[in-house]
């Protein structure tokens, strides 16, 4: 997954891989595609946000404590429950009430799980043509909506007892959309051709 590089700055010298592909490769890509002269001011990947949404946690609370198992898994970072903001009285929803967890993920444990997604997870996906390139937000964010959690190797499917979706959000310092779809094409993300 990893290749060594010596003069990383944390000390043992290790650094992931798509990580040390983005400095050597993409970066200057970059520079040369959008005539970038400070380095400072080429796009780079900030944070990845893991978000699995799980309405019937409502009645089940055993649903809850797996899918935040499953979500640490996948991320390497134990999650955050997230809780309803505001009761709802149609969806038997009261304000305070565990309907969710999300994790965000920087810096090495980013860059490993953006490696996974794009070189293991998202070829496991059944009849897989690429990824939309239309879920971009307008300031350079990309959203991905998985709907089976399953295709990740860290999960073992014998265990799962219901298959679970969740959103990816990879933030960006592009500023605008067409920097950002550069960006993610040259780490690898495979955008389906329109």
């Amino acid at each position: 997954m990893a290749k060594k590089k010596e003069s990383a700055g944390n000390g043992d010298g290790y650094q992931p891989r798509l990580k040390v592909r983005y400095h050597d490769e993409v970066v200057p890509k970059i520079k040369d595609e959008f005539s970038i002269e400070n380095i400072m001011a080429v796009p780079r990947v900030v944070q990845v946000s893991l978000n699995m949404g799980l309405g019937e946690a409502i009645q089940n609370a055993k649903m809850l404590d797996d899918a935040v198992a499953e979500l640490g898994s996948i991320a390497g970072q134990r999650p955050v429950v997230t809780r309803a903001k505001k009761s709802i009285a149609a969806f038997k929803l009261r304000q305070g009430m565990a309907i969710g967890a999300r994790v965000t993920l920087r810096n090495e444990r980013m860059w490993e799980f953006l490696d996974n997604l794009i070189s293991v997870a998202l070829p496991r996906v059944r009849d897989f043509r690429g990824v939309s390139g239309k879920s971009f937000d307008g300031r350079g964010n990309y959203t991905l909506g998985i709907r089976d959690h399953l295709i990740f190797p860290e999960i073992d499917f014998s265990k799962v007892d219901k298959v679970k979706g969740m959103n990816i959000t990879i933030v960006t310092t592009a500023g605008n959309d067409e920097r950002a779809r550069f960006l993610l094409r040259e780490l690898g993300m495979p955008f389906a051709r329109n």
